[in-house]
């Protein structure tokens, strides 16, 4: 919501802090703050080449936007508050399996007479895990590859190991490579790529990849959005890298690529909370774990036919 970003900036004075505090970009939050101006008719900031100052307008907005916040909120805990009757569980996972994942189990007839009611939040596990040490409250965190992204997670979650997601290269039909085997990944590296953006965790991952093997990819497009990418892919015109749990039925004219001596993955963890109720808890790993068995065989030790 742009008015709590508007808050955080007017109190740390700063967009790069705000972003910080809030898991987003600068220019994100710079974005955010140009569309509230734009919709409003007021000028909230004066800009500088180093610095941002709230205006009068700002300030006055941010006093009246604590209240509204506050209002919100009260009314969000008065609606979760009606059915007491229910279990609740916070989690917070990363987009892949909430597209993937998540759907099967909520559908599985299992969950659905377990009676726990889930409050999701869907994020990157870079700002999942700000959110952690922000003290969000959120019984279970699902993240990924968070230690050799720079990333670490607060020493009072507890980490549960999942497994393994294995990264695809995943490529055009029509480059007919699929019959050539075995493929070097030293063959992909002057084909075009769709690649992450900077900064998101799924491109630390890969671009530590490409640079233990030497090599540069020549990047034709970025994308963070796996199914955009996908539909990418299938005109022919880049291949990709990506996570197993994200394929899901692939479209045609793309194929998945077995790559000599190029094994990449990302391990996956969920944090449990010290204050997370541990027999929902126990119930929620347990069905994941269930779901990731039959979606995606690498999470515990097999292989994608």
């Amino acid at each position: 919501m742009h008015l709590r970003t508007l808050l955080e900036v007017v109190r740390l004075g700063s967009f790069a802090a705000a972003a910080n505090r809030l898991g987003y970009t600068a220019s994100a939050v710079s974005q955010q703050m140009a569309a509230l101006e734009h919709d409003t008719g007021a000028r909230l900031f004066e800009r500088t080449a180093k610095s941002v100052r709230p205006t009068e307008a700002a300030i006055v907005m941010a006093g009246h936007a604590t209240t509204v916040l506050a209002d919100i909120d009260r009314l969000l805990e008065s609606a979760g508050s009606a059915d007491r009757s229910r279990a609740e569980l916070r989690v917070s996972l990363y987009p892949s399996l909430a597209r993937t994942v998540l759907p099967r189990l909520l559908r599985s007839p299992e969950w659905l007479a377990s009676d726990i009611a889930l409050r999701l939040s869907v994020r990157d596990p870079s700002p999942a895990i700000q959110a952690m040490r922000r003290g969000e409250e959120t019984d279970v965190t699902l993240v990924y590859w968070v230690g050799d992204s720079g990333l670490t997670w607060p020493r009072s979650a507890r980490p549960v190991r999942i497994g393994d997601d294995p990264m695809r290269f995943v490529v055009p039909t029509a480059w007919r490579l699929h019959g050539q085997r075995p493929i070097a990944v030293d063959q992909l590296a002057g084909r075009p790529w769709i690649l992450h953006h900077p900064g998101s965790s799924d491109a630390a991952v890969i671009d530590a990849f490409f640079d233990e093997h030497g090599l540069r990819p020549r990047v034709v497009a970025r994308c963070d959005d796996f199914a955009v990418t996908l539909d990418i892919v299938a005109t022919g015109y880049a291949a990709t890298l990506m996570p197993e749990v994200a394929l899901g039925e692939l479209p045609a004219g793309v194929e998945v690529l077995e790559v000599q001596d190029a094994r990449l993955s990302r391990e996956v963890f969920a944090l449990v909370s010290p204050a997370a109720p541990a027999d929902s808890t126990a119930l929620f790993l347990r069905f994941l774990n269930d779901v990731l068995d039959d979606l995606t065989p690498d999470l515990t030790g097999g292989g994608r036919p």
